[in-house]
């Protein structure tokens, strides 16, 4: 399945926010320098999955906050 996230990088808390069924807002504490932020994404939502790590990747939107996510389930 492929979901819509829009990412909020240097936050106090890390946290998944349903919009919709395709659209996800998450926060990091990471900041975006170094691809720390993108790895606390995929992180943060193979948790809220509750899939592996290795089931999630950045389709599109490396370096936006606006990214397209596929979660193989």
């Amino acid at each position: 399945m492929k979901i819509s996230v829009k990412v909020k990088t240097n936050a106090k808390n890390q946290k998944v926010e349903k919009v919709d069924e395709t659209h996800f807002a998450v926060s990091v504490k990471e900041p975006p320098k170094e691809n720390k932020a993108n790895f606390a994404v995929l992180k943060t939502l193979a948790e809220y999955f509750k899939v592996p790590l290795s089931r999630i990747r950045i389709v599109s939107g490396q370096t936006s906050k606006q990214k397209t996510v596929e979660v193989v389930e």
